[in-house]
């Protein structure tokens, strides 16, 4: 009696097989359960205590984009040997097609922001150049989905080409209208990509300068010295001749100094040494040069070189200052006058 009733046939399809049907998914359900609670569990704690973050990411990829994957495999298999109706069949088909193609979509999403920020950005040393990145990559999400939906409906038997014809048509119109905005979008990936400054460097842009506080997709923003905020086109910045101070290894240092005409010539000899013996003394600087180097207006003049082991600007200035007090300090000792403007005026008396 029990095989005649799981022999009877219902739309098509012994009772058994149903049956057969649920077995499978249920048991192929609890199986890809059990991997995921502790297979997948403990290969995520093992992951997480290695220094690499690659292991991470495929751990953490499997569980997002594969195991929905697998659980409608598994549904897909078990109704395998069930005879159903066309429009069942064909409902499969294209749910098996949307979810392929949304974790592919989200697999290439998720692969694109690991490269990204294993290359380019360590999450959480530079705050201002990550949000850069979360913008850039915002761009590249909406280009993959928008790629990914074309081939999705191509894939359903949509007619897209006929669609895409028509976008490329207004693209180009677009593109036309909006050709500086996109100019500024292409200008941000090679700032972003060539990295000639980051947030945080001093950089001149031709009578401007200050500090680089966000790269946008269209814009750049600067804090000058004098405290207001300057905003550039990044297509201005990628055209303009940019001065980065922050990826100065060392300052070089250029001052003259104009001592009297009546200075001997003895004195005048010994002057570079003694500025010599001064700077090679002072903490930070490596000493080049000092020449009596020529006959001012008013002055003898002598032209200093040296340079300053560190691009930071405040220490250059103190050490400047420390240089110019103990130049003072020397020529006080051993009576050597500065130069100053002077005139002299010849009188000549006639009868």
């Amino acid at each position: 009696m029990s095989t005649e009733f799981l022999n009877n046939v219902y739309f098509g399809n012994k009772l058994l097989d149903y049956l057969i049907c649920l077995g499978v998914f249920f048991g192929s359900v609890i199986a890809l359960v059990v991997f995921k609670q502790i297979v997948l569990s403990r290969l995520k704690n093992w992951s997480q205590k290695t220094k690499t973050k690659l292991d991470d990411f495929i751990v953490g990829t499997f569980g997002k984009n594969i195991m929905p994957l697998l659980y409608f495999g598994a549904l897909y298999i078990s109704i395998q040997k069930l005879v159903l109706f066309d429009a069942i069949n064909k409902f499969v088909d294209i749910a098996g097609v949307i979810i392929l193609t949304v974790m592919a979509i989200r697999l290439l999403v998720a692969l694109t922001n690991y490269i990204l920020y294993s290359f380019w950005i360590k999450p959480g040393q530079n705050e201002a150049r990550e949000r850069s990145f979360k913008g850039m990559l915002s761009v590249i999400k909406i280009i993959i989905w928008g790629v990914g939906i074309v081939f999705l409906l191509d894939n359903l038997g949509f007619k897209v080409s006929t669609v895409i014809a028509g976008l490329g048509i207004g693209g180009i119109a677009v593109a036309l209208a909006a050709q500086t905005v996109l100019g500024d979008l292409f200008s941000f990936f090679s700032i972003l990509f060539d990295r000639p400054f980051e947030v945080g460097d001093f950089i001149i842009i031709g009578d401007y300068l200050g500090a680089v506080e966000h790269i946008g997709i269209k814009t750049t923003r600067i804090r000058s010295l004098g405290g207001e905020q300057l905003i550039f086109s990044n297509t201005d910045l990628t055209n303009s001749r940019v001065r980065n101070y922050k990826r100065m290894a060392e300052r070089r240092v250029v001052f003259k100094l104009g001592v009297t005409y009546q200075t001997p010539q003895a004195q005048m000899a010994e002057i570079p040494a003694y500025i010599k013996e001064i700077i090679t003394k002072t903490k930070n600087t490596r000493f080049d040069r000092a020449h009596f180097s020529s006959y001012g207006d008013f002055s003898l003049v002598i032209e200093i070189v040296y340079y300053v082991l560190s691009p930071d600007y405040n220490k250059y200035m103190d050490i400047q200052q420390e240089i110019n007090l103990e130049i003072m300090k020397k020529f006080e000792a051993e009576k050597i006058e500065f130069a100053y403007p002077t005139q002299t005026l010849y009188v000549n008396k006639t009868s």
